[in-house]
C-alpha cells in the first residue's frame, strides 16, 4: 500500500525530451494547470450524459498522449484507483431499481444501475487522467509554492509535503522492520501470535513515526523555520496560460453543451 502511495505520488516525467505540448505544458504557470484541473473535474463531475462523459474520456485521453508521457505507466496508475471503487461499480447494478437484466443469486441487475455505474466510471477515470496530466507532472516543491499563492492554508500545504516526502521513509522503516522479523524466524499465519506481532509492528512504526517527527521538527527550527514558506520563485501568468485557460474553457462548454444537448 505505501509502496503504491509512493509511486502515485511521485511526479511522472514525459517519456521524450521536451518540445511541442510537453514544452508548452512545462512553461504554463503551476496556478494555471492547478486552476484548469479543478475546473476540469468540476465541469466532469457535473455531466450526466454518457456522451458526454466518453468525451470528457477522450479529452483526457488526448491531453495524455499530446504530453507524451509513458502511457502505460500513467495507465497502471489509473488502474490503481480503478481498484479502490470496482467493488462499488459492480454492486450499483444491483442497488438501483429499474428494468431487469438479469438476477444473480436472487438480486436482481438493472440497466439503470449499469449506466450509473459506467457513468462513475468513467468520470473517476477522465478526472484522474487530466489531473495526473496538468498535476502529477509539477515537482512537489512547485506543487506546493503553488498551493500557497493561490491561499490554499499553510496547514494544509505543509501537511501534503511532509507526506509526499515522508512516505517513502515510513514505507523503508517498515521494510526494515518486516526484515528483522524474517531474520527471527516469522511466518506468518492464522493465530494469535502472528495477530500480536503485527499489532506491535504497527505500533512500534507509530513510535518511530513520532520519534522522526520530533527530530524533524528540530532540525527544521535550528534552520530557521518559523511555519512560514519561503518561495523562492516568483509566478507570473504570461499570454500562454491566458491562452491555455481559454481553449480549456471552450472544451468545458463543449463538455456542458454536448451533454444539455444529449439528456
Amino acid at each position: 500500500m505505501s509502496h503504491s502511495f509512493s509511486q502515485a505520488a511521485a511526479p511522472l516525467d514525459p517519456a521524450t525530451p521536451p518540445g511541442g505540448f510537453p514544452a508548452v505544458l512545462e512553461r504554463l504557470d503551476p496556478r494555471m494547470r492547478i486552476a484548469v484541473a479543478c475546473l476540469f473535474a468540476v465541469v466532469t463531475v457535473a455531466l450526466s450524459g454518457l456522451p458526454a462523459l466518453t468525451a470528457a474520456l477522450a479529452c483526457a485521453l488526448l491531453l495524455l498522449l499530446l504530453a507524451r508521457l509513458p502511457v502505460r505507466r500513467t495507465l497502471k496508475r489509473v488502474a490503481m484507483m480503478d481498484s479502490f471503487i470496482f467493488f462499488i461499480l459492480a454492486l450499483l447494478p444491483f442497488t438501483v431499481p429499474g428494468d431487469v437484466i438479469f438476477t444473480l443469486w436472487g438480486f436482481p441487475a438493472t440497466w439503470q444501475g449499469l449506466a450509473r455505474a459506467i457513468e462513475i466510471g468513467l468520470t473517476a477515470n477522465a478526472v484522474v487522467l487530466v489531473l495526473l496530466v496538468l498535476v502529477g507532472t509539477l515537482e512537489p516543491v512547485t506543487l506546493g509554492h503553488a498551493l500557497y499563492r493561490m491561499k490554499v492554508p499553510e496547514t494544509l500545504v505543509h501537511l501534503m509535503m511532509f507526506n509526499i516526502r515522508y512516505v517513502e521513509v515510513l514505507r523503508a522503516e517498515y521494510l526494515r522492520l518486516r526484515a528483522a522479523m524474517k531474520v527471527r524466524g516469522f511466518r506468518p499465519g492464522t493465530n494469535w501470535h502472528t495477530y500480536r506481532s503485527f499489532g506491535y509492528l504497527v505500533g512500534m512504526m507509530l513510535v518511530r513515526a513520532i520519534d522522526r517527527s520530533e527530530r524533524v521538527l528540530s532540525a527544521m527550527k535550528c534552520r530557521g523555520f518559523t511555519g512560514r514558506l519561503m518561495l523562492l520563485q516568483e509566478f507570473r501568468l504570461g499570454a500562454a496560460d491566458w491562452r491555455f485557460a481559454a481553449l480549456a474553457g471552450l472544451a468545458c462548454a463543449a463538455l456542458l453543451g454536448l451533454d444539455m444537448t444529449w439528456r
